[in-house]
């Protein structure tokens, strides 16, 4: 799975990154949580001043609507709003936060990268502006940024579940494996229903041949979410190949009634499955059976889940 915000449908950084997942969403929601400036009050009116208030004033009211827009998942609405937010509210690092963030959901990176710098420039001690660096780095496939932009997060609030698995996962992209297991189990200690930290050692037990590891790992995390289908899938195809067909077979059709995304092989890079994993993965899904239970889910309203 990928980053933490999504990895509860999917993983965070990516589609498994809560963001990933995730994903790690990215909208701001801890914005804007003061109070909006009044104008100032005196007898003798001092225009300049009054009117660099009310800009800012309303470049706060835009930024509030738009982070409103970007939790219904409006981003092309949102992102006009935020970007004249910042021209009216150009020293509030919340607003140029919400707007780097609005320009990775758009999957403009470059543009959200300077913006969220800008961000910590203002205000270099808010964690979530390194996290957000760390998912656009990541989703930029520079790894080692990403952890750096992770950790110095982490070290502003170390007790961050979303931010470990993150971090995990960029070592996992580094081929850190030790190091990625490592924050998967920092996780897990602090959130012990954190099923993709879970269900990611399990990928690097089964790329490394620690076959039963990883089984053991993935049936932990599928009896910790009754609807996740990717430990179950991984189960599935590792049963099938260790030669109970039967029983693979009959879990795998389960786990993609769950969610059929997961019959995508490039949805499963993007969940970080190995190697190994997915030419095993690819060989299970071209099975008749799986192939007959795939055109009939096809009939049907997609699955995802909610």
């Amino acid at each position: 799975m990928s980053h933490f915000i999504n990895r509860f449908s999917p993983k965070p950084f990516q589609s498994k990154s809560l963001l990933v997942a995730a994903a790690v969403s990215l909208t701001l929601s801890w914005a804007f949580c003061y109070p909006t400036p009044v104008v100032g009050q005196s007898l003798l009116p001092r225009l300049l001043e009054l009117d660099s208030e009310q800009m800012t004033r309303q470049g706060l009211s835009l930024a509030q609507e738009a982070a409103q827009l970007s939790q219904l998942q409006q981003f092309q609405l949102a992102l006009p709003r935020a970007q004249l937010a910042v021209q009216l509210a150009p020293r509030n690092f919340q607003v140029w936060a919400l707007l780097g963030s609005l320009y990775i959901q758009s999957q403009r990176l470059d543009e959200g990268i300077g913006a969220l710098k800008q961000a910590i420039k203002l205000n270099p001690k808010e964690s979530a502006v390194f996290f957000a660096l760390g998912t656009a780095h990541f989703q930029k496939q520079k790894y080692k940024e990403a952890v750096d932009y992770i950790q110095s997060g982490l070290k502003l609030r170390p007790q961050t579940p979303g931010a470990l698995f993150d971090l995990g996962n960029a070592f996992y992209m580094l081929k850190r494996y030790q190091e990625a297991i490592a924050q998967y189990n920092k996780t897990v200690r602090l959130d012990a229903k954190f099923w993709p930290a879970i269900n990611n050692i399990g990928l690097i037990d089964y790329e490394l041949g620690r076959v039963d590891a990883a089984l053991k790992q993935w049936q932990m995390a599928a009896n910790l979410e009754e609807d996740a289908a990717e430990p179950r899938l991984a189960l599935a195809i590792a049963i099938y190949f260790r030669g109970e067909q039967s029983k693979g077979l009959e879990l795998g059709e389960a786990a993609l009634k769950i969610d059929r995304r997961y019959a995508d092989l490039a949805f499963l890079k993007e969940n970080l499955w190995g190697e190994k994993l997915l030419t095993e993965a690819k060989q299970f899904l071209e099975t008749p059976r799986i192939q007959t239970i795939l055109t009939n889910l096809k009939q049907q309203p997609t699955n995802l889940p909610n």
